[in-house]
């Protein structure tokens, strides 16, 4: 098994928006009477896209301001989108390292916001594509962007590789049929990643793991 392409997750993964994403959300509820959340709660919502976050942030009682919330997140995040955002230690050592292999970026963040951020952080040169929550029909934990990214290269499971620090990504490239590597040092506790095929703690492992694979 020669692994081509890697793919990986955005935000807890490449990149800690974790700040930018909190600031932007309590701006965002702000008028609505809510109470302000910290960044540790926050990184326990974020993954499945902002909308659900939004949703679960402003309770059943507040639907009805939802479309209205997110609309002020999105004008907001869009121009504080790196404010205090940076790639995690290594990131870019790594990516540079993996010069030999195709790499994509899935996330559950809008594309254009995704590319955004990596352009912005320098990050957008090194991947062939970029997949967010509204470029395929459906998003992680859905396989559809995976597969989407593999006939995209025209590879098939074997020759890819999905990395993320949630369990929406692992589930994600389970149901595509690739090999999982979960990072522990982004927003999910370590437990989320029980299903991943390999967990690994820096994102400077990476290299010489696909080298094994």
């Amino acid at each position: 098994m020669q692994i081509k392409l890697v793919i990986f997750d955005l935000d807890g993964t490449l990149v800690n928006s974790i700040k930018d994403i909190t600031n932007s959300l309590n701006y965002a509820t702000g008028p609505f009477g809510l109470p302000r959340k910290t960044v540790e709660e926050v990184g326990a919502l974020v993954g499945e896209g902002i909308t659900r976050v939004i949703e679960r942030v402003i309770g059943e009682e507040n639907l009805h301001h939802r479309d209205e919330v997110v609309k002020r997140f999105l004008e907001f995040y869009s121009e504080h989108i790196v404010d205090n955002t940076f790639p995690y230690p290594g990131v870019k050592e790594t990516l540079e390292g993996l010069n030999g292999y195709k790499k994509a970026v899935i996330s559950n963040k809008r594309e254009a916001f995704s590319i955004k951020v990596l352009e912005a952080l320098d990050l957008y040169r090194f991947f062939g594509l970029v997949i967010g929550s509204d470029s395929t029909s459906e998003k992680k934990p859905s396989p559809v962007p995976v597969l989407h990214a593999l006939s995209h290269f025209g590879l098939s499971q074997k020759d890819a590789v999905m990395v993320g620090d949630s369990d929406l990504d692992i589930a994600a490239g389970k149901a595509a049929g690739v090999k999982t590597i979960g990072v522990t040092y982004g927003y999910r506790e370590r437990k989320y990643l029980k299903d991943a095929d390999f967990v690994i703690d820096e994102i400077t492992e990476l290299p010489k793991l696909i080298k094994k694979l």
